[in-house]
């Protein structure tokens, strides 16, 4: 089934239910207008060009317009390719470049973009803005309203690729990731279930994609007050108002969005009533988000599902069970709990390798290894990337299984345990140490508010350090602070490998969410102090 039927349902079922809200105007479309205004937008890019399965790069900012112009596309059989314009201007042109989209649609600036950096949108066929910018480039909204209201969806079958959406790059090159209408519509049912979700929730989705899954739910999606690309600067005053303000039930996005709402409304001793769900993704989750939230939220709770771009969910747990369960483990440095594997998913913990398989080599119960999914979420590689598909996917017994590229382990209950990135590993000639465990035991301190495990090199032998960021951003080493982070090494019997400690003002982290640390940037800065000290 298309995608965009789903919208085309719920608009029969329930055509005045609002369904997009911009939430510092108050402003709405309801299902019966988002359905018609996609029709037309279906329309109008038939019109001008855009065929099935052509790929049309979507730059367009949080809006009204945004997830009905990419359901437009959906109806149309065409393929929105997404790519996170955080990222940064190089990595983005080569995106672009390497993706090779045949139409775009965009803010004006981006055109003037492409017009400055002709060769990497050399591919470009159809050229439609949001704004007026001239020449070839279409003007989207120009007489809008001839168009047609109806439109039937293209009929697809659940293997006709759907989307294209680029990974954010953080441990490697950004991918483009290949998603089908299968899997989308697998993704959605999902997300139904392990959330209780139906028509009469209201969603504000801090991702704004997230928001794709939600509309073909029926749910009515407020767009929040806040930039998407820098979640760590999001107002949390705002955040909140649009919560309480339309009765939002379900929210989700970056820690650092909720980090910053929890330490807020504790801080002003105000709580969320109407909130059943605060979903948290993109990084592990610090104990102290969910205690927070458990101040604030008067009969929901906080839930860490764990996935990827290449395939999300695959687990999910809540920060009751958290913090009654797994909290003890946790501080002991067995990694972060991150639940059970959601409905129609398989997982394996397999001997770590940093090169191709094709094989399952599993580890033994209970050993940490690489983890590997299978299921309807698991997308089948990469566009144009054969040797990145790969490296990541594995085909067994007629099975595709994607490798995630982070290490974790399973308990006797089948909890799956996250221990860090598989590349931010340190191997040294008597031990591998791993980031999440290395770094719960020092970030128990009061005031270190995080640190990175680095890979360091001393007399050509490979020894593990810590770089730390202070909750004052001090990067001056007392006496009295380092013998406590000497206290604290001799605790567990892994930590006192580390050879080194490093103060930094604030850790490097990704573009996309604002909090994963970039461990391999920080090793080499921390290298470099090492050698000039």
């Amino acid at each position: 089934m298309n995608i965009a039927c789903r919208i085309c349902d719920v608009a029969t079922r329930l055509p005045e239910k609002p369904s997009v809200v911009f939430a510092l105007n108050k402003s709405f479309y309801t299902f019966r207008e988002f359905e018609e205004r996609s029709n037309r937008f279906a329309n109008r890019f038939k019109r001008l060009g855009i065929r099935p399965g052509m790929r049309t790069l979507l730059f367009v900012k949080p809006c009204l317009d945004f997830s009905i112009i990419t359901f437009a596309l959906f109806k149309l059989g065409a393929v929105p390719v997404l790519i996170d314009p955080g990222m940064g201007l190089p990595n983005l042109l080569n995106s672009v470049k390497q993706v090779r989209p045949e139409a775009l649609i965009s803010v004006g600036l981006v055109h003037w973009v492409r017009r400055l950096k002709r060769s990497f949108f050399s591919s470009v066929q159809v050229k439609i803005s949001l704004n007026r910018v001239g020449g070839s480039t279409h003007y989207l909204y120009d007489d809008l309203l001839s168009e047609a209201s109806t439109f039937s969806p293209l009929a697809v079958t659940p293997d006709d690729l759907a989307a294209i959406l680029f990974t954010s790059g953080g441990t490697g090159i950004p991918k483009g990731v290949l998603y089908t209408h299968g899997i989308l519509n697998s993704q959605t049912e999902v997300l139904r279930e392990i959330f209780s979700l139906d028509e009469h929730k209201i969603d504000l989705p801090g991702f704004p994609l997230f928001a794709l899954f939600t509309l073909a739910m029926g749910m009515t999606s407020v767009i929040p007050e806040m930039d998407p690309t820098r979640p760590a600067g999001c107002d949390p005053a705002k955040i909140v108002r649009n919560i309480l303000d339309h009765k939002v039930t379900f929210v989700a996005g970056s820690p650092a969005i909720w980090e910053r709402v929890g330490r807020y409304c504790v801080a002003a001793g105000i709580t969320l009533p109407s909130v059943e769900q605060v979903v948290m993704f993109g990084a592990p989750v610090r104990a102290e988000i969910h205690q927070l939230f458990s101040q604030v939220l008067t009969k929901g709770d906080t839930f860490t599902p764990y996935g990827a771009t290449e395939c999300l969910p695959v687990s999910l747990t809540s920060g009751t069970e958290i913090l009654k369960t797994h909290l003890p483990l946790m501080q002991k440095g067995l990694g972060t709990c991150i639940g059970k594997v959601v409905p129609g998913v398989a997982i394996k913990i397999l001997k770590t390798s940093d090169i191709p398989e094709n094989e399952l080599w599993e580890c033994a119960p209970g050993e940490v290894g690489e983890i590997a999914v299978q299921g309807a979420q698991v997308t089948a590689g990469y566009f144009d990337m054969p040797e990145e598909t790969r490296r990541s996917k594995i085909t067994s017994d007629g099975k595709l299984w994607h490798r995630m590229g982070d290490v974790g382990r399973l308990d006797q209950d089948k909890n799956l345990w996250f221990l860090g990135r598989k590349v931010h590993r340190v191997e040294t000639e008597s031990s591998t140490y791993f980031s999440i465990q290395m770094e719960a035991i020092f970030n128990q301190h009061p005031e270190i508010r995080r640190s990175a495990l680095v890979k360091l090199k001393v007399d050509s032998r490979v020894v593990p350090g810590l770089v730390i960021e202070r909750h004052d951003r001090s990067t001056r080493m007392s006496t009295d602070f380092y013998q406590e982070l000497l206290r604290l090494k001799d605790t567990e019997d892994f930590t006192r490998s580390i050879a080194h400690f490093f103060l930094h003002s604030g850790l490097p982290v990704d573009v996309r969410h604002n909090i994963k640390i970039d461990r391999t940037r920080l090793s080499s800065w921390a290298q470099e102090r090492l050698r000039s000290s």
